[in-house]
């Protein structure tokens, strides 16, 4: 059985980590993923890439991306226990825009101070990540024990 998680848990979680797996597709229809480093804001994920990178052209192309949060999960005092990572994973719709159409404080943000350099701003560009329909989730919202329980592990939450 699925529990059902409130969409607040879930966006606390988005906000405590930093790194996603964002997976898209080519103009040739082939699925691709990539590492990448966000921040949360309104409800929305934004990542900062150069304008020339395959992942800013292949949203371009196609706004329909995905995401899956892996969360480390460890059993204080005994870190050589191997536990499985909790997820949370989404649909959204991509934007592409330069940088210097978000505003100050998302860039600031995304590029943590180091957005000084005018040279360096005018090569990037920032996704705005929208989250569509639910967040499904693996291990949030439950003790550590209970993770090796699918049926007790899995959730699901709207993202509104």
């Amino acid at each position: 059985m699925t529990q059902q998680l409130s969409s607040e848990l879930v966006w606390n979680e988005l906000k405590k980590e930093l790194f996603a797996v964002l997976g898209m597709v080519t103009a040739q229809n082939e699925a691709r993923t990539v590492g990448i480093v966000y921040i949360v804001h309104a409800k929305k994920l934004y990542i900062s890439t150069r304008t020339e990178e395959w992942k800013t052209r292949h949203i371009q192309q196609n706004p329909k991306v995905s995401i899956t949060l892996p969360i480390a999960k460890r059993i204080p005092l005994m870190p050589w226990i191997k536990i499985p990572q909790a997820t949370i994973t989404f649909s959204g719709k991509a934007k592409v825009y330069a940088a210097g159409q978000v505003s100050v404080d998302i860039l600031h943000a995304l590029m943590r101070g180091l957005e000084a350099d005018p040279q360096k701003l005018a090569s990037l560009s920032v996704i705005e990540i929208e989250p569509q329909g639910e967040f499904l989730t693996y291990g949030i919202g439950i003790p550590l024990m209970q993770m090796r329980f699918p049926e007790k592990a899995r959730g699901r939450a709207p993202v509104a």
